[in-house]
């Protein structure tokens, strides 16, 4: 079973870890952050892999930017999120600013804070850069940390 597991991941790797950094960077709970690390560790390009598991991971969180910019009711018909969530997210992004882009990446209020950012209507232009930043630096800090530890 484990060899099977181990040649999924080896033909496919990239394809998985694109599909599930995507996934992660909408509400649905999941992480890719092992993916990341499991593919470095069978020999996978760590850039490359930064790079695939940023794209995806961004292209996520620009679904979830336009759903936001459709607004409340598109968000609460799709995606459900709790209005603790929302509210916390629409706090910190007045407070703090559009800056606040840089920490989509943390669980719990990262996908919250591209809805909020759809939902103020921040432009395109200024999500992109910060997000597609602090996405690649998560994953580059992951990759840098395991090709280190496994020296």
């Amino acid at each position: 079973m484990l060899e099977a597991l181990s040649a999924f991941i080896a033909n496919y790797g990239y394809l998985n870890l694109f599909i599930l950094s995507f996934l992660a960077s909408t509400v649905l709970p999941l992480g890719s952050e092992a993916l990341v690390v499991a593919l470095i560790y069978q020999g996978f390009n760590p850039f490359a892999v930064v790079l695939v598991a940023t794209s995806g991971n961004y292209l996520g969180s620009c679904t979830t930017y336009y759903l936001g910019l459709k607004g409340r009711p598109v968000l609460e018909k799709f995606l459900s999120p709790s209005p603790e969530k929302l509210e916390k997210s629409e706090k910190l992004f007045k407070k703090y600013g559009l800056y606040t882009l840089l920490f989509t990446w943390v669980p719990g209020i990262g996908d919250a804070i591209t809805m909020v950012a759809g939902l103020m209507q921040l432009p395109f232009r200024y999500f992109s850069v910060l997000v597609f930043l602090g996405k690649f630096g998560r994953y580059f800090a992951i990759a840098y940390l395991t090709v280190f530890f496994s020296n």
